[in-house]
């Protein structure tokens, strides 16, 4: 069924009925065996540029690889150019490109996180010994971090997951073909109605609340935006709705900070409340439609949402602005709100420069409103029980709740609601049972891989918005990694250079030379302070994103408070 909301079409290719009668573009010519099936695999979904990429996913989904043959036959049938095709398919680290029509795909894919708390718990292991023990017809893959650091080391075989993974584990999940991925409980749409959900949502729709007394509401609680740039929610709304319609909104679903699980957890165990939170919001923009872009790895949270949303179709809750499910493909650039645009647009997750911003010209060009999941999940309460019950809930100068990711070396990992300003330390012994028996604490990341490092003697400082700047550090996406005496600071560093040096989209120069350059001296047995220190400022300043802006971080933070264990 095509949908309500048509984003701007594409014109049709250039090349197409000029110069000695040529209906197609150029390159490989098209196998009409592989036309026929992408013809029957996209049915009568719209040939829209938009839906490059969850077509991309539909072909790997069914041939299990991106082949030649395909490919082309998608360029054909899309209208597309072949080298805009391959572009998109091979700049996402999920897609399987076949680079040889006749070579066989592998009969099962096994990715095993190397973020770095899944390496701190044996990831390097299992990919050692994972080859030998799957045999022929297996592939094993490392993968950057795929939001189960609470539950470390993780891996996937296929699209299900495989927790606190070993050898055995992932061999017999591997062989057993069968089974399908387990579903997370998650509070049904019945359910989280029957307990007064959706009750704020139908009074907004149905004039019982105005759209200026709800943004008044969510600006009055100090709610900021829990993606990791920390910008005020209702300002937000405020500049949105200052510019003339049509507007649309986006969720970044796409949180792939090392370090960072809190809207796997949300999504997966409460998605009405987020959903409602999301809707609200969307009314009070006006937006006309709604585009969740959710990180790949969350396929649990794609079944529920896939299977929960029609519901709110069937109940005429969305009727004010569609939702539309989009899926990541594996780059964690698109977790920046720009490039999370591009790649909904069906194009590389490539960060725009700015001006203009995502608010005036965002998403087909229009001006879009960009919310994070745990953000959009705090609205309903906010609205139904006051701002002042929000503020109220902070400690040591804090106001408001938050999602704290607590990984590492802690007895109970996991997402930890707790009032904002609540310190690493009390995070640990409050929430989380204290230290694993046998280690005590030297330090830890506050706000994931970006977010910098701080050694034990600093743990009591609050964990905010604002009040790690004068340390080099941020609090970001609330993502704590907890490091203890068991852990090599140098190792550490390492894994988190690699990551950026991986994860970088190669757009602009400091950060895809920077990153490259600065694993490369980061492996050496002796660190070149001075040229580390230039390196990293260089990306700082010249990065057109956070992602190369931010990779120095780590490296600065281990000269400056652990550096009696660089020699």
């Amino acid at each position: 069924m095509a949908e309500k909301h048509e984003p701007p079409t594409r014109r049709r290719h250039p090349g197409a009925g000029r110069g000695r009668g040529r209906n197609r573009p150029k390159g490989r010519q098209v196998d009409p065996e592989a036309l026929e099936q992408i013809r029957a695999l996209l049915g009568d979904r719209p040939r829209r540029r938009d839906l490059l990429i969850e077509f991309l996913h539909g072909i790997q989904d069914r041939y299990r690889v991106l082949s030649a043959v395909h490919l082309a036959a998608l360029a054909e049938e899309m209208r597309l150019a072949l080298a805009e095709v391959y572009e998109v398919a091979t700049f996402y680290a999920h897609f399987d490109v076949a680079r040889d029509a006749s070579a066989p795909s592998a009969d099962v894919t096994v990715r095993v996180c190397d973020g770095l708390v899944c390496e701190m718990m044996g990831a390097r292991g299992l990919l050692r010994d994972l080859p030998e023990a799957l045999g022929k017809g297996a592939r094993v893959l490392p993968g950057p971090c795929m939001g189960g650091c609470d539950r470390a080391p993780v891996a996937r075989v296929g699209q299900r997951w495989v927790e606190r993974a070993a050898v055995e584990s992932v061999t017999a999940l591997a062989r057993d073909r069968e089974t399908e991925p387990a579903m997370p409980p998650f509070k049904a749409c019945d359910a989280y109605v029957a307990e007064g959900g959706y009750t704020l949502l139908k009074e907004c729709l149905g004039g019982g609340r105005r759209r200026e007394d709800v943004v008044e509401r969510v600006t009055a609680s100090g709610l900021r935006g829990l993606g990791g740039a920390g910008f005020p929610t209702g300002r937000k709304w405020q500049i949105v709705r200052g510019y003339p319609g049509p507007r649309l909104m986006t969720v970044n679903a796409d949180e792939g900070e090392p370090g960072t699980f809190k809207d796997r957890y949300f999504m997966e165990g409460d998605p009405h409340r987020f959903l409602e939170g999301v809707l609200v919001a969307a009314w009070a923009v006006e937006a006309e439609a709604v585009y969740i872009y959710l990180r790949d790895e969350y396929a649990e949270a794609r079944e529920i949402l896939s299977r929960e949303l029609p519901k709110l179709r069937d109940a005429g809750l969305d009727a004010h602005s569609e939702v539309h499910l989009r899926r990541g493909a594996g780059a964690y650039i698109c977790g920046e709100e720009s490039a999370m645009i591009e790649s909904i647009e069906g194009k590389r997750g490539l960060p725009r420069h700015r001006p203009p911003y995502v608010a005036e010209t965002g998403l087909f060009g229009r001006p879009t409103l960009v919310q994070n999941v745990e953000t959009l999940y705090w609205i309903r309460d906010i609205v139904e029980k006051g701002p002042e019950w929000f503020t109220a809930q902070g400690r040591n100068g804090g106001a408001g709740l938050h999602a704290y990711s607590v990984s590492g070396r802690v007895a109970r990992p996991g997402v930890k609601i707790a009032p904002t300003g609540i310190t690493a330390r009390e995070l640990i012994d409050e929430h989380c049972g204290g230290m694993l028996p046998g280690h005590r604490l030297k330090g830890y990341l506050p706000g994931g891989a970006s977010g910098g490092m701080l050694p034990a003697s600093m743990a009591d400082l609050p964990l905010q918005f604002g009040s790690l700047e004068q340390h080099g550090c941020f609090v970001g996406s609330h993502g704590v990694v907890v490091l203890s005496d068991h852990d090599d600071v140098k190792a550490v560093v390492r894994n988190l250079m690699r990551f950026f040096k991986h994860e970088s989209c190669g757009q602009c120069t400091p950060c895809r030379v920077g990153t490259e350059k600065a694993v490369t001296l980061l492996e050496r047995p002796s660190w070149d302070e001075p040229l580390l220190e230039a390196l990293g400022d260089a990306m700082t300043d010249a990065s057109i994103c956070g992602l190369g802006q931010a990779a120095p971080n780590s490296v600065r933070c281990a000269f400056r408070y652990f550096r009696e264990e660089l020699s």
